[in-house]
Parts: structure tokens; sequence; C-alpha cells
């Protein structure tokens, strides 16, 4: 049963209020990826990180209605509409309304809500890490602390239409939590008030909040920090005293977004700022791998405090295995008798073969006595995990490797080659007597969402693992599709980033021929390039 489509009242479609949280993909909740998965429709804020929108399935319809904090791109009465009519016109349909921090802490998720009750349709609230907590977490400071602040308080406030203030006030304590709503800040209350003071969207009015807390009896010397992007790589501390708040603003440039926190708690940052002291902390990745394949090293690249933007340029689907291309003969597992040695020169020539064996009902009693042989260690591991052990691995793991492995030692052996429909000649040059067995093709990504693409436009560098991937990432970013037929510039100013890493010589070579300033890992395994990524960044 699905049951994010079940029929709601008055036939609608159903809207979901989703909290993205700060920023860190690792910080969304699992109740909202999963939503997002099933999405018809994504209505989504500036603030959403674009790791979060990689959660989205591919035919989710994109409806950016991002605001700035000078002008709103949207509305928000224009929004509260648009998901009324979305689930309006939409029975049935799953609609996502994504909003950074979470939906009920001044993100005005109520007003949204109050709208679809009063046209009947159905909503859920899907809670988020708000920033107000984990931002300053990320900064190693403790919003609370024994013996510095046994509370904490989050404002916000900003100019209404008219340029009067609208404030709000939550306070939580040890003891509970009690919030109240406040027509005008009461700056001689959060002058005495001796816990942490916490102000979200707040930094074109700090000026005049600091100066008012301080002629209400505030200490000017009270530490202060702001915190931009949080939680993101691109986070940044900068602190100050009261007194100086607004020259410190002006003077190292302070933009939006950021957080506002005031207290002695912020003093603990300078011991517990973990977050800046990851190697690739600030640092935006672009994984060009496989959707199957991209998670191990996303979550590698993203532990060393980088953002991953997992951009596929190539899926791979197993096939009928086929002897000698996709347009041969059906292959047939009899004549796995009348090969001495099974050569492999990929993972997804491991999973794909092993997909069919199983399915034709055979188990690995038919592989008694084969030999085995592997490109290199990633796909002597994925073998490993289904119980073989390589006989052959070369030191080069390249085809040409394995090749001449393969002639020198076994020239007189009957082998089998279990390879990919893109698959060169190379094997073949140095086994010519060797069968070819086609057992996945490659599919190259047809285009990128506009959303994505300014992603990976602002990222700092490329990883690829495939001569493929490079070629679909060229033809994509800079023609916009893979089957534009436009001859490739090398040296094109649209292919950006021009920073890559690449694994392996051929992929290098790739690389290198569309303009890519590549570096390669020492070996042709993902530990040895994520050691490669984060050495070349220390």
């Amino acid at each position: 049963m699905d049951f994010f489509k079940l029929k709601v009242m008055n036939d609608f479609g159903k809207v979901f209020l989703i909290g993205a949280g700060p920023g860190d993909p690792g910080l969304f909740t699992l109740r909202g990826k999963a939503i997002l998965e099933r999405a018809d429709v994504v209505v989504y804020d500036r603030l959403v990180s674009p790791s979060i929108l990689a959660f989205c399935n591919d035919k989710a319809q994109m409806v950016d209605v991002g605001k700035m904090p000078t002008h709103h791109k949207v509305k928000q009465s224009e929004i509260n509409k648009l998901l009324v009519k979305f689930a309006q016109e939409m029975p049935g349909a799953v609609i996502a309304r994504l909003k950074g921090g979470d939906p009920f802490v001044f993100g005005r998720g109520g007003e949204e809500a109050l709208e679809l009750v009063e046209a009947g349709v159905e909503f859920e609230v899907v809670p988020g890490v708000t920033s107000a907590i984990s931002v300053p977490a990320y900064a190693g400071i403790p919003v609370s602390h024994r013996g510095i602040a046994t509370s904490f308080h989050i404002i916000t406030g900003h100019e209404k239409q008219d340029g009067s203030k609208e404030v709000a006030l939550e306070e939580r304590s040890s003891d509970g939590i009690q919030a109240s709503s406040i027509a005008g800040l009461d700056f001689p209350a959060l002058a005495k008030c001796p816990g942490t003071l916490i102000f979200l969207m707040g930094i074109a009015n700090m000026e005049m909040i600091a100066r008012r807390l301080m002629e209400c009896g505030k200490d000017p010397k009270t530490p202060l920090a702001f915190i931009e992007k949080g939680t993101t790589p691109y986070q940044r501390t900068v602190t100050c005293t009261l007194e100086t708040a607004a020259e410190t603003i002006t003077r190292e440039n302070v933009v939006a977004p950021a957080i506002t926190i005031m207290g002695g708690v912020v003093e603990l940052g300078d011991k517990l700022a973990w977050r800046r002291n990851l190697p690739l902390s600030g640092k935006r990745l672009v994984v060009t791998r496989a959707a199957k394949q991209a998670s191990g090293i996303s979550a590698k690249l993203t532990a060393l405090g980088a953002e991953v933007i997992e951009t596929p340029m190539i899926e791979t689907r197993s096939v009928e295995p086929r002897v000698g291309s996709l347009d041969g003969a059906a292959a047939n597992f009899a004549d796995l008798a009348n090969f001495d040695i099974l050569a492999f020169t990929s993972t997804n020539g491991v999973e794909s073969f092993f997909d069919a064996f199983f399915k034709a009902g055979l188990d690995i009693r038919a592989l008694a006595g084969k030999k085995i042989a592997s490109v290199g260690k990633i796909t002597e591991k994925k073998l490993l995990e289904r119980g073989l052990r390589c006989d052959f691995v070369p030191e080069d793991h390249t085809g040409e490797g394995l090749g001449k492995l393969l002639a020198e030692k076994c020239a007189e052996s009957r082998i089998l080659l279990l390879q990919g429909n893109l698959a060169d000649d190379t094997l073949t040059t140095f086994l010519p007597k060797a069968t070819r067995w086609v057992v996945y093709e490659t599919l190259p990504a047809k285009t990128l969402p506009d959303w994505k693409l300014e992603a990976v436009g602002a990222a700092d560098a490329v990883v690829f693992a495939s001569s493929s991937a490079v070629e679909n990432f060229a033809k994509v970013v800079q023609h916009g599709s893979v089957d534009s037929q436009a001859e490739l510039d090398s040296a094109s100013p649209n292919l950006a980033p021009r920073a890559c890493f690449s694994i392996g010589r051929m992929t290098t070579a790739t690389a290198k021929k569309y303009g890519f300033e590549v570096v390669e890992s020492d070996e042709t395994t993902m530990d040895s390039l994520v050691k490669k990524i984060a050495e070349y960044y220390a």
C-alpha cells in the first residue's frame, strides 16, 4: 500500500510541510527523505541545500519559490495559494513543501498550514532541525552549558512593508519550554536575561539590536558570534563583542544566511570548534559515479567535511548475457564448462554476471575449478563479497595491465571476459582467443535540472571514476544534453569547475582532453582517491 497516496479529504492531493534543516544533508530526517522520494511536486526555498534536493525523485515537478533577504522571489501569500492550487488540481498527489530549518520555527509554516485548513486540504508537518541549535553546535558553541547558561532564547526580527517591527521570542530552559509572541521586543527583559541569546535573520538589524541591548544595561563586553552558512562546508564564524557588533559586520562582510549568538558560551567555540578542523571543510565536490555506486565515496567525502553533489553521469543496467556485443547471440551458461578463467573488468560486471547467473538457477558450485581474474582491487573486493578469491590481479589496475598479465601467465588458457557494452578492444588485443560476454550496458544521463546545473557550476571540483562519465559530463554541462550534436570545445569556459580528481589513466586522459586540470589517485581504489582529495586540499 502506498501510504503517501491514500485518498484524502475532498479527493485533493496531500501537502507535507517538511523542515530541511540547516543545510547539512546528514541532519535531514528519514521521514522527510522518504516523502521527497515519492513526491509529485516539490516547492522549495532558497536555503535548501542541493544535497537535499538530490533526494527528490527525477520525475518530480520542481518549483523554486526561494526568498532572498532583500526581496521575495515569490510572496508568502502566493506560496500559500500555490500549495492549495497544486493540491486541488492534483487529486491523490504528494506535494512536498520543503523549507529551511523547521517549518514551525520562524518558518511561516503555520501560515501555510492555516491556508491549507481553510481550503480543506489535508497536510502533515515533518519537523526539521532548527539552525538556532545546530549551527552553534557545528561551530563548537553549546547553547547551554553548566555554570555559564541554563537557558537559551531564540529571537527573530524583520521589517514589515510598513516599516514596523515584527518580533517573536521563544524561551527554552532546563525546566521546560515556554513561547510567546510579542509586538515589540522587550529589550529591558533581554538585557537582564542571563541565558544565551540567539538571533535568527537579524544581521540587517543587528546595529539597532546591539545598541538597544546596551542602552538597557547589557554588558558591552558580552561575547558574540556571527555564524554564516552554518552546517555547510562554507560555514564561517566571526567573533566580537556586543559593542563591536556593527563594525564587525561591516569589516568582515558578514552576510545572510547567518545567525547571531551572544553570551558566555561563545568563548567555548575556541576549544570546541570541531568542524573547522575537517580537511575538506569549505569544499563542494561533484561525484559522477552511477547512483548505486556513489554512496560509498560520498559518505567518505562528507565525513571529511565536503558538501557532495551526487550527479550520476552514467547508469548501468544488467542485460541477458550476449556473446561479443549487445547484438550478439544469447550466451549459454552451459558453456561455462568450456572456460578455464573468468575475467572481470568492473564491479558492474561482477554484479550483472551474478544477477544472470543466479537467475539461470545456478549457484557457486558451477564455478568449481575456474580461476578468477580481476582488473583491480575494487573489483577484487566485490568478488570476495561473492565468496570468490582472485587468482590474477595486475599491479597496473587497467585493462592493459590485466591483458598483459593473462597473456604472460595464461596464454593457452580458455578465457571468458565479462564486460559492458562500451568496453574497448584493449583486452582482446592482448587476448585474441578470448571470448567476450556483454553482461551490462551503460546508459548516459540525458540532462540535469537547473538547480543541479547551478550547484555543479559553483563546485570546487568534479570526481570521475570512468571515461564515459567524463564524456557525458562534458556534453550535459556544456551543451545541456547528451544528445547534443555540437562539437565539444575543450577550451569552453562553460564547463565548470575546471578541476577534477580522477581514478585511472584512461579516465585521466579523457578528462585532460576536455580541458580539466586533473589530479589522479595513486592507486585505482576509492580509498586512494579520497586520500588524494584530502591531501590536495590539506
